[in-house]
């Protein structure tokens, strides 16, 4: 296998784990210094992203189209589109967000150093190009 391949895995896996709203999967995939950006800007540490599960998040779909893998030795950062079903504490969260992935490879085994998840479409009001 190559990196590139290694890196969808674990990427694939991580989609997976978040669907099935399974904090103790997602705790394999995760690295120990993980940071994870919401779609609203908040910032969460490693326990902090695994405890969302226990405080209202509910995942009914969770898919990463489209990911593009860019190498760098032990490191690698994916760019895709996370497509999501999601409720927060009981409200609908759903939509399509651009996702950037970090992952690195410190022990022969790729984990998620971190994830940013941000807007597609522009901000309310924004009517140009950036």
């Amino acid at each position: 296998m190559t990196a590139a391949t290694d890196v969808l895995d674990l990427v694939h896996r991580w989609a997976a784990a978040e669907e099935a709203n399974d904090p103790v999967a997602l705790d394999a995939l995760l690295a120990d210094d993980f940071v994870g950006v919401g779609p609203l800007g908040f910032v969460l540490g490693r326990d902090q992203w695994l405890g969302r599960f226990g405080h209202g998040l509910v995942n009914r779909s969770f898919v990463i189209e489209d990911p593009k893998v860019h190498e760098y030795g032990t490191a690698a950062y994916v760019v895709g589109v996370d497509v999501q079903e999601t409720t927060a504490k009981g409200r609908d969260v759903s939509d399509r967000f651009r996702v950037s992935i970090a992952a690195v490879c410190p022990d022969d085994r790729w984990l998620i150093a971190g994830v940013h998840l941000g807007p597609l479409k522009p901000p309310a009001g924004h009517t140009s190009g950036w």
